[in-house]
């Protein structure tokens, strides 16, 4: 990629992420970046799609926009068409936006490349491990969800549109998501460091009960 290009997309996704939800910011890109470009090391990828869509992945989250998954496509390819990018990478880029997100688990993507796959682990890479705790607890304190229920167990057999809407305590979201994502790396670099930050967690889980108990 092009130096200019980068620049003016990091340039971009600075503005377009002023001021969000701090687990999903500016630096959530950027820490989704670096993650990318070093698994990328260890795989045959076409890199300046690897970079564009670990920076423009989260561009207009559909989190943040009433649940409209076309938002952040439309956002993305609007800029690149601007930038000039040729059509086949914006293609590229727009699919794997499209296909990135967890979604509950059950969702079945619509398209594969190494390039998704290592942009995919990069993103899952950034909710595992102490920086996964803390963005699940600040977006949880963002949508005032309770820290932990004992009554509400977590539900593993949710719908896309049942996750989506999930209002359930932020304990929950470990079992729903964060502790599944170890297992579901695509790469041999994504793998590997899944594996720490796994550990980390359960770990966390672990002081997180015995406090609650008053047994530490």
């Amino acid at each position: 990629m092009s130096s200019q290009l980068l620049d003016n997309t990091i340039h971009f996704v600075k503005q377009q992420l002023h001021g969000a939800e701090g687990g999903h910011d500016w630096f959530h890109i950027e820490r989704v970046y670096k993650n990318a470009v070093l698994i990328a090391e260890g795989e045959e990828c076409n890199i300046e799609i690897v970079q564009l869509g670990a920076l423009l992945h989260d561009v207009a989250d559909s989190k943040f926009q009433n649940g409209d998954e076309t938002v952040g496509p439309k956002v993305a390819r609007d800029f690149l068409e601007r930038q000039g990018v040729d059509e086949a990478t914006i293609a590229h880029v727009i699919a794997i936006i499209e296909n990135i997100s967890f979604k509950g688990g059950n969702f079945e993507k619509k398209f594969s490349s190494i390039e998704l796959d290592i942009v995919q682990d990069a993103d899952r890479l950034d909710a595992l491990g102490a920086i996964g705790i803390a963005r699940a607890f600040n977006y949880g304190g963002f949508k005032n969800r309770a820290l932990y229920d004992p009554a509400i167990s977590p539900n593993l057999k949710m719908s896309k549109e049942e996750y989506k809407n999930s209002h359930s305590p932020t304990l929950n979201h470990f079992y729903e998501k964060l502790l599944l994502l170890k297992d579901r790396m695509n790469t041999k670099t994504g793998k590997k460091l899944a594996e720490g930050r796994h550990k980390y967690m359960e770990d966390f889980l672990a002081q997180f009960y015995a406090e609650w108990e008053g047994d530490r």
